[in-house]
Parts: C-alpha cells; structure tokens; sequence
C-alpha cells in the first residue's frame, strides 16, 4: 500500500485531490531546494489548519461546558493544541516519515523534531478542511485531538498563567518580569 493512503486509512480519509495531502507534508526546507519544480512549503496550509483547529476546538469547548468562563475555555483549548498535544497526534500518524525534508534539515534532525511534526498536523488538517470541508476535517480533531479533553488531559500546561492567577488572588500583589538571558532562534 501506498505511504499516503496508509496516511489516509489512519486519518479514516480519503482525499478527492492527493496533490492537496502531498502539499501538507512539503517543509519549507524542501520547498526551498525544489523551487525550480513549483513546489511550495505546507507553511500557508499549516497556518489555515491553526484557525480550523482552533475553530473546531473552540466550538466544542463552548458548547460541551456552557458554564465554564472564557478564561477557562482558553486554557483548556490552549492545552488540547498546543505543540505536545500536536506532536503526540504526528507520532499517532506516523507524519515525521512522510513529511519531504530539504538535505540540510534532514541531517540535522528535523524529522524528529516536535515543532516540525507540530506544524505538519495542521497543515494536513487544512488539507483535509480544503478536500472535504469543515465536516471532515472536524472528525479528524474529533478523533485525535477533542479525546485528550474527554480522557481529562487538558490541565493546564501554561505556568506562567497559573503563577499569574495565583498571585493576582491577593490584591495589592504585582508580578514583576526580569529578563535573565536570551538564546535560541527567535
């Protein structure tokens, strides 16, 4: 069988158009040394399939705990897409092996890396939203997504939110920031 249709059986879809699933998988490493072919990265995909994961995830918090306050909403959609959450659904999927790496990305890792697993699942999930609507595309964060918040695996992963809460509890209490140190890309 086929890579993509093993990708397709386990999403429990069938794309109209395979070129619209390819494209999910296409990093921007790889895009880049294959320009001269027309093949651009799953970076605009990945940034539609945010809003509909977002969309999706907001849309069933909102109606499954009607009397939870926003701020609470937005915790609990914070923790069910966050990159581990999307990360842990990459690794379900198997995407690190199919996802198209330039040379110097593949060398270094990138195919294992969490952000990179991350981004490919919403840039599928555009895909899928693109091929078959906001229908489809709802089963998939149904089926592995929206279950984390089922299975009781939404506490929030946000401690500086916490911290914040905790120490706004008493009034009078100011919560002061103090740069330590920078590294990293941006």
């Amino acid at each position: 069988m086929h890579t993509l249709q093993v990708l397709e059986k386990k999403l429990g879809y069938t794309f109209r158009c395979k070129e619209q699933l390819q494209a999910a998988l296409y990093h921007s490493s790889y895009a880049n040394e294959h320009r001269c072919c027309g093949v651009s990265s799953n970076e605009r995909l990945e940034f539609l399939g945010d809003a509909v994961l977002g969309l999706v995830t907001a849309d069933y918090l909102y109606h499954k705990h009607p009397d939870l306050p926003e701020g609470d909403l937005t915790r609990m959609r914070a923790a069910l897409v966050c990159e581990e959450s999307l990360y842990e659904v990459a690794q379900r999927l198997g995407l690190g092996s199919e996802l198209r790496l330039g040379k110097g990305e593949e060398a270094g890792g990138g195919r294992k890396r969490p952000s990179i697993q991350a981004d490919a699942v919403e840039a599928v999930l555009a895909a899928v939203y693109l091929d078959g609507g906001i229908g489809s595309a709802r089963k998939i964060v149904q089926q592995y997504i929206l279950c984390r918040e089922v299975e009781g695996l939404t506490s929030p992963r946000d401690y500086k939110t916490a911290l914040q809460e905790l120490v706004q509890r008493e009034s009078g209490q100011v919560l002061q920031y103090r740069l330590t140190g920078e590294e990293g890309p941006d």
